[in-house]
């Protein structure tokens, strides 16, 4: 699979538009930015060129592409913590995140950071999908952010499963996701990377706690009723183009919000 460079306003000194892409191009293409005074929220999701979040049998992984898939595995690799939505989690089959690849997880080491990201599963409700509920060696911890009007039931069997550490109260009538960043950051997890669902990333966006969004549109029309990347709470958050690559038809988006 060859990747190709369509834009970059990311790395001032190349590589340049027409340029090849290897791994290690693309490591620095996607590099965080300075994360040590604040966490610095990052989201990824994929679409057909018509829009549509998912395939028809409404999961993500039926419009994945090779490119797609190569970038979503960088990304999830420069991460320390995988935020994602119950609902999303328990339809997409999440589990606990795999070790770092290669150099990025000797890397990751030196710095100090984990060798696998962490998933920090957001649920208003308390609710941890039982898949993660449970500890699976060599695989990164789950967090549950969740807020006080989840209930003192619904904590404590969260406090069970995951331990009182790994339960993040952020907000009392629902999640507040201000807070929910700063405690992330607060525990070392600075380098967030949102996974959805659309409502989620709809809610991040609307915060104003969203930084980036990489967004990959792959060459397929799906047409049916799909919902778009993001759905619920509107958002006017503006963003401008700062990477597009390309490879076997697939566009891959880098958007960073307005720094004013």
């Amino acid at each position: 699979m060859d990747v190709r460079v369509l834009l970059n306003d990311a790395v001032p000194d190349g590589p340049f538009p027409g340029d090849p892409v290897d791994g290690a191009g693309l490591e620095r293409l996607y590099a965080y930015p300075d994360t040590s005074a604040r966490a610095w929220v990052r989201a990824n999701m994929v679409a057909t060129v018509d829009g549509g979040a998912a395939g028809n049998d409404g999961r993500t992984a039926s419009i994945n592409t090779d490119a797609d898939n190569r970038v979503f595995t960088l990304l999830r690799d420069l991460a320390d913590v995988i935020l994602v939505g119950a609902g999303t989690a328990r339809v997409e089959g999440y589990r606990r995140a795999a070790r770092r690849s290669g150099a990025l997880a000797e890397r990751a080491h030196a710095e100090g950071r984990g060798a696998h990201p962490a998933l920090a599963v957001v649920s208003a409700s308390g609710s941890v999908p039982p898949i993660l509920a449970e500890e699976v060696p060599d695989r990164g911890a789950v967090y549950l952010v969740t807020c006080q009007a989840a209930g003192q039931e619904a904590l404590q069997r969260a406090r069970d499963v995951l331990g009182a550490e790994r339960v993040l109260i952020a907000g009392h009538d629902e999640v507040d996701l201000h807070r929910a960043v700063r405690v992330l950051h607060e525990r070392g997890l600075r380098r967030v990377l949102c996974e959805g669902g659309p409502r989620l990333l709809a809610d991040v966006a609307a915060a104003g706690v969203l930084d980036e969004l990489c967004h990959t549109v792959v060459p397929l029309m799906a047409g049916g009723q799909a919902q778009r990347i993001t759905a619920g709470t509107p958002a006017d958050l503006h963003l401008f183009p700062r990477l597009v690559l390309e490879a076997d038809g697939t566009l891959l988006h880098r958007w960073i919000r307005d720094p004013a």
